[in-house]
């Protein structure tokens, strides 16, 4: 069959010699922990793309005519080479979309954007309200976005973006979202709630009921083309038909993910080996993780839809996101967890294990959050090194040593060395969090060292 009797949606789905675009995580690093982090940032890996290489990668980006580049993180703007690489990257015909949560947007910063081409700003927003946002983003952070907002306005940088990840917590807060953008002269951009990174531990608590899934539909098709949706919920396109944009996974197919330290992955939403290309850094480069990857080939040939092809919606929805299944502990060829059919909900109650994300560059500071059990479920113990203190900062979860380990009684130390049993807390019980100093300024409070205005 030639290319022209194929639909637009097929022809993606055999995917296309270059990206339309793909999503460049820059760093890990980060001045917040949002619980929901798709990629568990914080931390900055020590391993991650010098200028050069960056640079280098957006020279093959050029010469494969990728349109344009999702920038995220981590916080891309706290590398210090970031507004270069923006620069860079416009003067070498690759536009740069980047998100962030603000705290770098400054006036100046602001003035400077407003005047180059090529370039549009997201500012991530998880609550029309403090109480919504900084429950899920951190303390702090919904005023830090709104002044990068007001930033951003007052310099004129017109349609500038702003990203909301939908939750059981907002999708009540629609409308509010959308008159707080046509406040600033922006542009109200949705996505859904992944359980990836953190957002696996998260998931089952924060990913909307099924009465607000319909709830988004119904908003989603009275505002139309008003709202961006990043193509994100096709998966509700099995209520009354679907949603404007592309309802299909473009996994490997016209989208992909590079790491901070170079690896290529399938999907922004999908960083386990399981969905590991390349990296940029092999013989070939990016071009040849593209174009050569054996996993993108299996990505692109036809995909059987499995026990979601006899339902009436597979020809809207396609089974919905692969990421979202995977990391659920479902069959790729299975139904989407949150099928508007049902048919996610009974497959999750029969589900048995589910892969955890592959790395944590979470502040060592920050919460953990288990992965979420469901009834039914076998899951490892999980371990991260988020959930790991340094060495002498808190004695161990259980306080107790191995068993056999205990040194002898009369190699303790004396009865007057030790604190009085009143300080002493219950055996497995932690500190209090105030016990911990803090690794960095950050991790104590996520907008030091960050004066507004400056």
């Amino acid at each position: 069959m030639s290319a022209g009797a194929l639909s637009l949606a097929d022809q993606f789905a055999y995917g296309l010699a270059s990206p339309i675009c793909l999503t460049w995580e820059l760093t890990y690093a980060c001045n917040l922990s949002c619980v929901h982090c798709l990629s568990s940032s914080g931390r900055r890996d020590p391993r991650e793309l010098t200028t050069g290489q960056c640079t280098a990668v957006i020279d093959e980006l050029q010469r494969m005519q990728v349109f344009y580049v999702n920038i995220g993180g981590g916080e891309p703007t706290v590398r210090p080479d970031f507004w270069d690489l923006v620069e860079y990257a416009t003067g070498h015909d690759v536009g740069v979309k980047f998100s962030t949560n603000g705290v770098k947007i400054t006036p100046g910063i602001a003035r400077r954007l407003a005047g180059r081409d090529y370039v549009d700003v997201q500012i991530s927003l998880d609550g029309a309200t403090a109480g919504v946002n900084d429950a899920v983003r951190g303390r702090g952070s919904y005023e830090t976005a709104l002044r990068a907002m007001r930033n951003l306005a007052d310099a004129g940088f017109a349609g500038f973006k702003i990203s909301v990840v939908m939750t059981r917590h907002n999708v009540g807060q629609l409308d509010a979202f959308k008159a707080l953008a046509d406040r600033f002269g922006a542009q109200l951009r949705i996505t859904r709630l992944r359980p990836s990174g953190r957002g696996a531990g998260v998931w089952d608590e924060l990913h909307p009921t099924a009465g607000q899934q319909r709830e988004l539909y119904d908003w989603l098709v009275a505002h139309g083309s008003d709202v961006l949706t990043g193509d994100s919920f096709f998966h509700l396109s099995g209520y009354d038909g679907a949603l404007p944009g592309l309802s299909l996974c473009g996994a490997g197919r016209v989208v992909c993910l590079i790491d901070p330290v170079g690896d290529v992955y399938a999907c922004p939403f999908a960083i386990h080996p399981s969905f590991l290309a390349g990296n940029v850094r092999d013989p070939g480069g990016f071009a040849g993780v593209w174009q050569r990857s054996e996993l993108f080939a299996r990505l692109r040939r036809p995909q059987a839809g499995g026990a979601c092809e006899s339902c009436s919606a597979y020809g809207s929805c396609r089974g919905g996101c692969m990421a979202a299944k995977f990391f659920t502990g479902l069959p790729l060829d299975g139904p989407d967890p949150e099928c508007v059919k049902g048919h996610g909900e009974r497959a999750l109650a029969a589900a048995t294990a589910a892969p955890r994300p592959s790395s944590d560059h979470s502040h060592r500071t920050a919460p953990h959050r288990p992965a979420p059990h469901r009834a039914g479920e076998r899951r490892p113990v999980p371990l991260t090194l988020s959930a790991r203190p340094p060495v002498g900062a808190r004695p161990p979860v259980t306080a107790r040593p191995p068993v056999g380990a205990q040194p002898p009684v009369t190699a303790q130390p004396p009865v007057t060395a030790r604190p009085p049993v009143t300080a002493r807390p219950p055996v497995g019980a932690q500190p209090p969090v105030t016990a911990r100093p803090p690794v960095t300024a950050c991790n104590a409070n996520p907008l030091a060292g960050f004066a507004p205005g400056r």
